[in-house]
């Protein structure tokens, strides 16, 4: 009896063991998960589009899509969410400059046709790199720039305007952190112990001095709407609900209350 017992419990142990190491060792491919292939020339999606590429700290090419509009009123650095490629923000790039605002659709490394593979610190060196380019390149004055980032994407923007302020920030479907929302999706994991990637959204933006708004679905079953809720009372920012939407539902991709509250962050004074 002793024996069988002691047998079963190692049985166990090995499949916990199993489980949870493998959980460890996937986990950024259940995190991030890129469209394959190289996306079309941006002159192709908009008219006047430019693709465009930058260099990382660590070394990286990055291409983009950059969207200048004559005279615009301000520019926004999208940062996307955990999956796709740039094609399919063409959408929201036409809304905000059919609105006046230019437009770059970064993606991350590994992403679109770009070289590495994604990691927390990587996406940050992503997102400082189209930043360089905005401001050194294109000419862009930081006063102008709105940074708009979508469920991860706005902690990479949360991150970056620690670091270079913007004129305004909107966070699309943030999570507070990477481990809340993955509890909610995996429960039986001890995904704090195990997650290589955090990215304290919290944390961020109640260290943020620009003006912050925050989009959410009120039926997002990715990221509970509680969740987006937290970020806001955490950054003192405007919230925007959108009923009935779910993650990743038209209304906030390209939805006019997500519009409107990118053009209205934009249009602020300075």
């Amino acid at each position: 009896m002793r024996r069988r017992w002691l047998i079963g419990l190692v049985v166990v142990g090995t499949i916990v063991a199993v489980v949870f190491g493998g959980a460890f060792a996937f986990q950024r491919k259940l995190i991030y998960l890129p469209s394959g292939g190289q996306p079309p020339s941006a002159a192709e999606i908009l008219p006047g589009g430019r693709d465009v590429t930058f260099t990382t700290d660590d070394g990286l090419r990055l291409a983009a899509w950059y969207f200048p509009v004559p005279d615009a009123r301000a520019t926004v650095l999208v940062a996307p969410g955990n999956a796709g490629n740039r094609s399919v923000r063409v959408p929201l790039a036409r809304a905000l400059t059919g609105n006046g605002l230019s437009v770059l659709l970064l993606d991350y490394r590994g992403f679109g046709g770009n070289p590495g593979s994604p990691t927390e610190e990587g996406l940050k060196l992503d997102a400082r790199a189209a930043w360089r380019f905005l401001v050194r390149e294109a000419g862009v004055s930081p006063g102008d720039l709105v940074y708009f980032g979508e469920s991860l994407g706005a902690a990479v923007v949360s991150e970056l305007a620690v670091r270079q302020p913007p004129k305004a920030l909107v966070l699309r479907s943030p999570f507070t952190d990477l481990a809340a929302v993955a509890k909610r999706h995996y429960p039986f994991l001890p995904v704090r112990m195990l997650l290589l990637d955090t990215f304290p959204v919290v944390e961020y933006v109640s260290r943020e001095r620009a003006p912050v708004t925050v989009v959410y679905g009120t039926a997002d079953s990715i990221v509970p709407a509680e969740q987006s809720e937290a970020v806001a009372d955490a950054a003192g920012a405007t919230v925007v609900e959108v009923p009935g939407a779910d993650h990743n539902d038209m209304a906030l991709l390209d939805g006019r209350l997500l519009i409107d509250a990118i053009v209205e962050q934009a249009l602020r004074p300075r």
